[in-house]
């Protein structure tokens, strides 16, 4: 058992788990998914479930500790008739101390594992940079699974119980199923405490709507992955590990193919994890909108891995541009540049934080932080540009809501996308830069038509026009299926309505499908949650 595309924990864990939950009473089964958690956890990260097991304790010790000092703290204020606000203000230095000490564990544990040798590097080139050898050599561990993805939760569990939004859990249990659940513990989505720690408690019985709509969401998950995901790293692969082979085309066609194999991975691997969670009664929160019809490179990331940026969002873009020396700021920049263009100083900060931070977020590498840098500066720039565009379109009596105008956008920033993908899958900024750069000076149009790309593949790639094939009509099917969920029609449920001969035609589709034309078997390596290495 390696992940959720695994037959073992498909055909053998997965049930069996269904199973316990179904027969055990109502005020136990949180303990089956609990148990379940951390099998399925130690089947792939064996010892190091120490880490999860320390954060899980010093969240919940940390949470017990604010909530005394609130206690207190509300006690003491309400004896008193005056001085209240030193008090509030005496208990608060106490409460940012223990927040510190929590967030320092849980994010210290994040930097050991996942980005101690790159901040080494960073050190060392620094001080030869100034004539001090160093050499440190710093160890790169294997970190645990999600590790991630559990400590944004961890962090924001604090976070929430420090600013009053959430009471502090005195039961041990519930914190440690929040932060381990597995059907989020591999890639997210990344939930906060008050939208499921009750749910993961209340044992909801398993129903056959529920059983069905989540297994037929799981298979979608599946198709996604295993049909589409899979089959194109054959091609994505080979072109990205020895690029220089290549010419600009079939490096432009190598980065619109990982663009669509990262998001059927990631959003089929979410899918599958919505649907577990579903026929166990339990609702986790959605992490993708049909990204690909985005206007703007601000509106992709509303509707792609929408937990991670809500996350950055409330806990760093609010908190930075809401404090007071950035209100200072953005007061003197009204002043200067005026209402529409002062407050943008001061957000722009804000998002240089939350840009860094995703981008170091996804990785431990240069071109990790690029990646970040480069939709910063595209946010900040098409923040400065849209009113002069507003004002352009009006001019050329262009409606800017025209079907032809949102193609426009539309377009536009899917090159966005697939260019920062480029760089995002890149072996390292260099290798990033180079591979950008001959799209644009050595793209060779001929390439597409004149059988050298197929002869590419033929040749030294294991996709032919077979998986072309398959590929493009499995895409069509998830267009029609996204336009869909755009127009707000939510298919595992409209097709949970249907009459039983039609429903189960559905299921058994998706279900053959699979295995027809899931790519796996001699000719595919298999190939794991890609998320999940974040």
């Amino acid at each position: 058992m390696t992940s959720y595309f695994s037959f073992i924990f498909l055909a053998a864990f997965l049930p069996v788990v269904v199973v316990l939950y179904a027969v055990a009473p109502r005020r136990t089964r949180w303990v089956v998914l609990l148990m379940a958690s951390y099998v399925f956890f130690f089947w792939l990260s064996r010892t190091l479930i120490l880490a999860l097991w320390v954060s899980t304790l010093s969240i919940y010790l940390t949470g017990l500790g604010l909530g005394a000092l609130i206690r207190q703290r509300d006690a003491a204020v309400k004896a008193v008739k005056s001085g209240k606000r030193e008090i509030r203000a005496r208990y608060a230095r106490k409460m940012k101390l223990v927040l510190a000490a929590g967030l320092v564990v849980n994010f210290g544990l994040l930097a050991a594992f996942k980005y101690l040798a790159f901040f080494g590097s960073i050190i060392d080139g620094a001080c030869a940079a100034v004539g001090i050898p160093l050499n440190l050599e710093l160890p790169v561990w294997a970190a645990p699974i999600g590790i991630s993805f559990y400590t944004l939760m961890a962090g924001s569990y604090l976070i929430d119980v420090f600013r009053g939004t959430v009471a502090p859990d005195r039961n041990l249990g519930r914190v440690a199923l929040f932060l381990g659940y597995f059907p989020q513990i591999m890639e997210g989505p990344i939930c906060r405490y008050g939208q499921t720690a009750d749910a993961l408690m209340a044992g909801e019985p398993v129903t056959r709507p529920n059983l069905y709509a989540g297994s037929l969401r799981m298979l979608w998950g599946l198709a996604k992955k295993m049909i589409v995901a899979d089959r194109l790293n054959a091609f994505v692969k080979p072109v990205f590990a020895d690029y220089t082979s290549y010419d600009g085309t079939v490096i432009a066609v190598a980065a619109v193919l990982y663009t669509l194999q990262l998001y059927c991975d990631f959003s089929g691997t979410m899918d599958v994890a919505l649907g577990m969670s579903r026929i166990f009664g339990i609702s986790l929160p959605e992490n993708f909108r049909q990204p690909f019809f985005s206007r703007t490179a601000s509106g992709f990331w509303q509707r792609w891995h929408i937990t991670l940026g809500t996350w950055l969002r409330d806990y760093i873009y609010y908190p930075v541009s809401l404090s007071k020396p950035m209100k200072k700021l953005t007061s003197k920049a009204r002043k200067r540049f005026g209402n529409r263009y002062g407050p943008l100083l001061a957000s722009s900060a804000a998002l240089l934080c939350v840009w860094l931070g995703n981008g170091l977020w996804h990785g431990a590498g240069s071109q990790y932080i690029f990646f970040g840098m480069y939709y910063f500066v595209l946010i900040v720039a098409g923040s400065l540009i849209d009113p002069t565009a507003a004002r352009l379109a009006e001019r050329l009596h262009i409606s800017r809501e025209s079907v032809g105008y949102r193609a426009f956008q539309i377009a536009r920033t899917l090159v966005i996308i697939v260019v920062g993908e480029l760089f995002f899958r890149a072996e390292g900024l260099d290798a990033g830069l180079a591979m950008c750069g001959a799209m644009f000076t050595d793209f060779v149009p001929a390439t597409l038509t004149d059988g050298t790309l197929l002869g590419i593949v033929s040749s030294g790639i294991s996709m032919d026009m077979h998986d072309f094939g398959v590929v493009i009509a499995f895409t069509a099917l998830l267009l029609v299926v996204d336009i869909l969920r755009e127009r707000g029609i939510a298919i595992c449920d409209t097709v949970g309505t249907w009459k039983i001969p039609a429903r189960w035609a559905v299921w058994y589709a998706l279900f053959l499908a699979v295995i027809i034309f899931g790519a796996y078997g001699t000719a595919y390596a298999p190939v794991d949650p890609m998320y999940a290495q974040f």
